[in-house]
């Protein structure tokens, strides 16, 4: 496995990043912590979480199936980097979501009891709250920090604007601010590329991609949807029909470079300056496998100058949209 440090910090991540969403919902509880158990045994250290996930098991489900298995000793705990996120309503009582003080003392609290730790190593903020002011919620993070209850902050789903008055306001503080930002970012949704990276590079974020396979489409759509093994509907089935050829082309040059889909698209995002490690969120184990033997694969420029014909990118604002 390689590790990389997350953003400016001395703190040392796995290039792989355990994502847990489907935990609960989609993956039982054995499965779950058979998948976190290889994980440790393939060198992966950082696992993501989220207070809300659970889905049709309950909010807060997730963490708790994680808790379960920190509880099972063996130095599961010690060797994780563990990261959760605070944000979305937890309850239908006021306060029960966002980012103002005490809804950020109550469910840090509450995510550390359902994971059964005495501390978060990773807590992000998982959108912008607009309604709060930074000096509140900075405030209420220092508390969290010299509590030991936090070790670092990040952001997801933020602007490049975002992070930078972020980062403007916990520097007024003497705060270390936001040490990582979790974006959406895939060969077909590269939008971040614009401002979110270059703000994230400047102000030292390491950047963590979430859906790097784009919801499946990046992990061999169309041979699925041909041999019977996947169906589509929606937005998945819109995309597909007007995209084929462009996915036909990127399979098709997988293919020539002896990669799955799937792993071609993790190891594009590695080659990526300022990222960290892509988020794969599996529901086995064979999809685990696989994302991890992406760290391995690397891809020379003419590939990588492939990739960008197939799936074009943008420059940085403002010559991506001006001279």
């Amino acid at each position: 496995m390689d590790y990389t440090h997350l953003g400016r910090t001395g703190l040392s991540v796995s290039r792989a990043v355990l994502g847990t969403m489907n935990f609960g919902p989609e993956t039982s509880e054995d499965d779950s912590h058979a998948i976190m158990d290889r994980a440790h045994e393939l060198g992966v250290n950082f696992f993501d979480t989220a207070n809300g996930y659970g889905g049709s098991v309950g909010k807060g489900a997730t963490e708790e199936i994680i808790g379960r298995w920190f509880a099972t000793g063996g130095g599961r705990r010690e060797k994780t980097v563990l990261a959760t996120k605070v944000y979305g309503d937890m309850t239908d009582w006021p306060n029960g979501g966002k980012l103002s003080a005490l809804n950020i003392r109550q469910s840090l609290d509450a995510s550390l009891r359902r994971l059964q730790t005495d501390h978060v190593d990773l807590y992000q903020f998982h959108h912008v709250d607009r309604a709060t002011p930074w000096d509140e919620i900075w405030q209420a993070i220092d508390v969290a920090v010299q509590q030991g209850k936090v070790l670092y902050v990040g952001s997801s789903n933020f602007a490049g604007w975002h992070i930078a008055q972020a980062q403007e306001a916990a520097a007024r503080r003497g705060s270390l601010g936001l040490v990582s930002e979790q974006s959406i970012y895939n060969l077909v949704v590269r939008d971040v590329e614009r401002e979110v990276l270059p703000a994230a590079r400047e102000y030292g974020l390491g950047v963590i991609p979430w859906s790097p396979l784009q919801g499946g489409l990046l992990g061999g759509v169309i041979e699925k949807t041909e041999n019977g093994s996947r169906r589509l509907s929606g937005r998945s089935a819109e995309y597909v029909e007007g995209h084929r050829d462009q996915l036909t082309a990127y399979e098709s040059f997988a293919k020539e470079l002896g990669h799955t889909p799937g792993e071609l698209a993790l190891a594009w995002l590695l080659h990526q300056p300022g990222v960290t490690a892509p988020i794969t969120g599996p529901r086995t184990m064979e999809q685990w496998e696989s994302a991890v033997r992406a760290v391995d694969i690397r891809l020379d420029a003419s590939a990588l100058a492939r990739l960008d014909e197939i799936f074009p990118g943008h420059d940085t604002a403002p010559e991506d949209y001006a001279w």
